[in-house]
């Protein structure tokens, strides 16, 4: 992965791991993380720190 870009992955059954550069917003345009490294983004709708995963996935038994 060459450092300008910014990998998504999809892991089975939970979360999309952002890696590299990047911006979070909500839907009203509040900037909501701004990093570079890691983040992992919930899949499933049951965390409770939207949108960012808590591992709810496991206990739920999501499936994606």
């Amino acid at each position: 992965m060459s450092d300008n870009k910014t990998k998504i992955t999809l892991l089975p059954n939970g979360p999309a791991i952002v890696e590299g550069d990047f911006e979070v917003y909500s839907a009203d345009g509040t900037e909501m993380a701004e990093g570079k490294g890691k983040v992992a983004l919930c899949r499933c709708g049951a965390t409770t720190s939207k949108p960012f995963c808590d591992g709810s996935h496991s206990r739920i038994g999501f499936q994606g």
